[in-house]
């Protein structure tokens, strides 16, 4: 028993060792690999790359078991410092401190000069499920964003879950957003050229804030930016069933976030949970909305463009059917994160 024991974790060390050699590998050499063993949802074949990725979540965090909350934030800072590029040389950091719903929230501002004022700006709020994820796992990305779109971006680390339950993270959102705009010249911004932007539930948190000044009379952003977002706590999609044991972010995964995030007794179809159920959706900015073909999520950010631009608004719908949830934040591995990035920095900049 303990010589087989040890055969099992020698294959498996091998296996992981495989993996990671293939996940950053040129990309025919990926497809070479999982030649015949691609996996087809809906008509969508998943990228070689992403499939490697995939692979290799679930050689290290088994499928159908929860982690516990410091591994679940350790594994997005482990994928954040092993598969995403960092963040660009000609940009300057500086960490500073933005106001919150209780209190003042860390923040750090890109940019290729910080002295320089009067700045297009993006507000980032990163992605990880409401419980995971801050300032250091986006940098990389916030970083490429403020050269390649040529803006200042201010990445706000939020109050997470379940330490901090909704509805702590969006009136951090709130909070900091209206911050910008009462005092732009503080932060070196200009309001009218100010758009709002994240990731998963960092796009959940984007959709709310729309909804949030919507209700309350309040100026909108010049734009909004909305990679895979999370808009419909129901998870009822075709997506959702269809994809239930995608990699990277399985459908039982999305309820145990949500699970930590939420209140007992909370109203899962709030407006300011489910943005989708939002009674304000005309009249908000133009949106850029991108989601991935083999991501639970993937229907979440289809439906909410057909709803932006059926109450009159102006949204552009980019799908990556190929792709993995985080793929975005994986540009070291997959060149189309790579794509991605650039895409969301010419349509900023174009806005801005």
């Amino acid at each position: 028993m303990p010589i087989w024991g040890k055969s099992e974790r020698i294959m498996g060390k091998l296996k992981l060792l495989t993996l990671v050699a293939v996940a950053r590998a040129p990309e025919p050499l990926a497809a070479l690999f999982f030649a015949g063993r691609r996996k087809v949802v809906d008509g969508r074949r998943i990228d070689a790359k992403a499939q490697a990725l995939g692979e290799l979540f679930n050689s290290v965090r088994v499928p159908g078991v929860t982690p516990t909350l410091a591994d679940s934030r350790r594994s997005l800072q482990i994928l954040a410092d092993k598969f995403d590029l960092p963040s660009p040389a000609p940009v300057q950091k500086r960490d500073v401190m933005l106001p919150g719903g209780a209190g003042e929230r860390p923040a750090r501002i890109y940019d290729t000069d910080l002295s320089a004022m009067d700045r297009p700006t993006l507000l980032y709020i990163h992605g990880g499920g409401w419980v995971q994820g801050g300032i250091d796992t986006h940098d990389g990305l916030c970083g490429q964003v403020a050269l390649e779109a040529g803006i200042r971006v201010i990445s706000l680390d939020y109050r997470l879950a379940p330490e901090h339950k909704f509805p702590a993270g969006p009136d951090d959102v709130l909070a900091a957003y209206r911050a910008l705009r009462a005092s732009p010249r503080v932060w070196g911004v200009d309001p009218a050229r100010l758009a709002v932007g994240g990731d998963s539930a960092g796009g959940n948190l984007t959709a709310v804030l729309m909804h949030d000044l919507s209700a309350a009379g309040e100026a909108l952003p010049r734009a909004q930016v909305l990679i895979y977002p999370a808009v419909d706590a129901r998870m009822q999609s075709r997506s959702m069933e269809a994809l239930k044991d995608a990699y990277v972010l399985p459908r039982d995964r999305i309820q145990w976030y949500l699970e930590q995030y939420l209140p007992e007794g909370q109203d899962w179809l709030d407006p300011r949970v489910s943005p989708l159920t939002s009674p304000h959706l005309a009249g908000q900015p133009p949106a850029l909305i991108l989601n991935a073909g083999h991501d639970p999520l993937y229907d979440d950010g289809s439906i909410y463009h057909e709803a932006l631009t059926a109450a009159g608004g102006e949204a552009v719908l980019h799908p990556f059917p190929g792709q993995v949830h985080a793929f975005v934040s994986a540009r070291r591995a997959i060149p189309q994160a790579v794509d991605a990035v650039s895409l969301v920095s010419r349509w900023l900049a174009g806005r801005l």
